[in-house]
């Protein structure tokens, strides 16, 4: 069986399209399949619609956050409940062409391999200063933790093995297109483009772009740790050489008053010692919000019918994961 995960954030106008499109598309190809959607604390109608089609399709799975969680949350929560024997993950607005999602299938289904990776052949309509934030973030991933994520995406096939892998894994801060990829596993890459967004608006605002950036770099890569140590040899260097230039004016008689570059070289290490705290405070704080140990997530409702009897169970939990 296929489990296609759908984390929702505010998709009322997209949910009920999704499952009909990816339904009728698993049913023509004659595959077995669950959809497995996640609301992510949306404000609008998004779990009513999605719990409704769990109620009366048993190709369907409903689960509720009791707040919003973040997309990370939803991916690992989807994967957590997901009973098939693989499961590719998706976004709401079909920006991944669900065509892709057979593509996908009957390479593992041919055995040998248990990650079908899609990677962006073209991004589609995209802000231009968005597109190259995202190439230096991809290059500095890339770089820094030795991973191949360039034109990456969360839309990509994992065999049940990798999705146990994943669910072992005890870190509460999850970066998913890294994790899949760090797992190992047998990987096949497939190449899609982008489509437009027919319904809705992007949930990504700028400033929510920087804070994911500045989040997954700091839970999979210690490279901004690197930067810290970086500027403290180049200023190490810099006094160095204005150490030498003022021996040298004093013992050969040139020797100024020097307070401009008195104050330039304050300016410059109070600067860098204030960036190094921050950086250093900021992984603290992430070790902080490990050790607390709470849970990715806390599901408040599971909607799904049991296939056995065919009667929905409306599961009302608090359990996090």
């Amino acid at each position: 069986m296929l489990s296609v995960i759908v984390p929702s954030y505010n998709e009322e106008g997209n949910v009920e399209k999704t499952a009909a499109v990816v339904g009728q598309l698993m049913e023509e190809n004659s595959i077995d399949y669950e959809i497995v959607f996640v609301n992510d604390g949306s404000r609008d109608r998004t779990w009513e619609l999605i719990s409704a089609m769990a109620k009366r399709d048993r190709h369907i799975a409903a689960v509720n956050f009791s707040r919003n969680f973040g997309k990370e949350s939803a991916i690992f929560a989807g994967l957590e409940v997901a009973k098939g024997d693989c499961c590719v993950l998706m976004d709401c607005d079909l920006q991944f062409p669900p065509q892709v999602i057979i593509e996908m299938y009957r390479i593992w289904e041919k055995g040998g391999v248990d990650v079908v990776e899609g990677r962006k052949k073209s991004r589609g309509k995209e802000n231009p200063v968005y597109k190259l934030f995202s190439l230096w973030f991809y290059k500095l991933i890339n770089n820094s933790s030795g991973l191949d994520m360039q034109d990456s995406s969360d839309f990509k096939l994992l065999d049940r093995a990798v999705v146990d892998a994943l669910n072992r894994m005890p870190e509460r801060l999850t970066f998913f297109r890294a994790m899949s990829s760090w797992v190992g596993f047998n990987t096949e890459k497939v190449y899609f483009d982008v489509a437009d967004r027919e319904i809705g608006e992007s949930k990504w605002s700028g400033k929510a772009l920087v804070k994911f950036a500045v989040n997954n770099i700091t839970s999979f890569t210690s490279a901004p740790l690197q930067i810290v140590t970086a500027c403290g040899v180049i200023t190490f260097v810099i006094s160095i050489i204005l150490g030498i230039n003022t021996l040298y004016n004093k013992f050969w008689g040139g020797a100024g008053a020097g307070f401009s570059t008195v104050i330039i070289l304050q300016l410059l290490t109070s600067s860098i010692v204030m960036f190094s705290l921050g950086v250093i405070g900021y992984y603290i704080s992430k070790i902080y919000e490990e050790i607390k140990q709470r849970p990715r997530y806390i599901i408040r409702d599971i909607v799904r019918q049991e296939n056995t009897d065919d009667k929905t169970q409306d599961q009302g939990e608090s359990d996090g994961k």
